[in-house]
């Protein structure tokens, strides 16, 4: 994903293929064949400082960002946020089936932030105590979450052969899934993010990803998008306001609780799930309940 639009194998990649926080808890599904019932102890709040709120002209998005994963881009995003850069800015480019792109101050996919070009982080080093839990185990690899965050990683035994006692993880590109928009040379991204409409797995690996959204996935999926190879729109929603709950007045800060990874709920949520999807299961079938305050 380029900044400026799709290149090369982006481009090949295509050919494949102003809301108040509500006073009461809202967003839960309601329990199901596939959603256990969760007791109070089963869940976990996301950190103030880790929970990105991005309203827009469609609504409300709440994304958990994974510092684990990529502390350089969180990092980037909670200074832009602090300053206001995204408020106003437009989801210009954005395509049904594949993701909402945003962060260019000037709309067409050539700007983005006065300050130099972030480092990759295609993967991340991952230890015993980073918070993982496993779904499922295919032939010399883990699938799982750290928090919200759908990972793929070398399994725990590896931390006994390599220097620093950590392995090699990264996310993948699930639904929700945030990512970092960059130019033709990894260490190029700034500004410019998008926000996975539905999964795709050709970006893993290759496209820094930050964080997951929590609230406000049918919000990302309502925005308009773009019938042209070039995933331009020509009216475009747009963020209206962009913060870091950390920085919010406690009054009008959004509480956001998700399913604990290390609860039995979550345990018996996969396992429901793995056996009503068969042999076509994957981790991005897993929709972690979340309740917002």
């Amino acid at each position: 994903m380029t900044r400026q639009g799709l290149r090369a194998a982006g481009a090949a990649i295509l050919a494949a293929a102003a809301c108040a926080a509500p006073v009461a808890w809202a967003q839960a599904p309601a329990p199901s064949d596939a959603t256990p019932v969760i007791a109070a102890g089963d869940w976990r709040v996301v950190a103030p400082d880790n929970l990105l709120v991005i309203d827009t002209t469609k609504g409300r998005v709440l994304v958990e960002m994974t510092p684990e994963a990529a502390p350089g881009h969180v990092a980037r995003i909670r200074l832009l946020a602090k300053a206001g850069f995204y408020d106003g800015v437009p989801w210009h480019r954005v395509i049904d089936g594949f993701m909402a792109q945003t962060g260019d101050p000037l709309g067409t996919g050539e700007g983005q932030s006065w300050h130099p070009d972030l480092k990759a982080e295609f993967t991340f080093r991952r230890d015993a105590q980073t918070p993982f839990a496993a779904v499922a185990a295919p032939a010399g690899a883990l699938v799982g979450f750290v928090q919200s965050l759908p990972v793929q990683t070398q399994p725990d035994a590896v931390m006994a052969t390599t220097a620093d006692g950590k392995v090699h993880a990264w996310g993948l590109y699930c639904p929700g899934v945030a990512g970092m928009a960059r130019d033709e040379a990894p260490d190029s991204a700034n500004s410019q993010f998008f926000l996975m409409r539905q999964p795709y797995p050709a970006l893993d690996k290759r496209y820094t990803v930050w964080g997951r959204v929590v609230s406000g996935l049918d919000v990302v999926r309502a925005l308009k998008f773009s019938p042209k190879p070039d995933g331009i729109v020509a009216e475009p929603d747009r963020m209206t306001r962009v913060r870091v709950a950390g920085d919010m007045a406690e009054a009008e800060r959004p509480v956001a609780r998700v399913l604990s990874t290390a609860s039995a709920p979550f345990r018996d949520l996969v396992e429901r799930t793995r056996t009503a999807r068969g042999a076509d299961f994957s981790v991005c079938d897993i929709d972690l309940p979340v309740e917002v305050k």
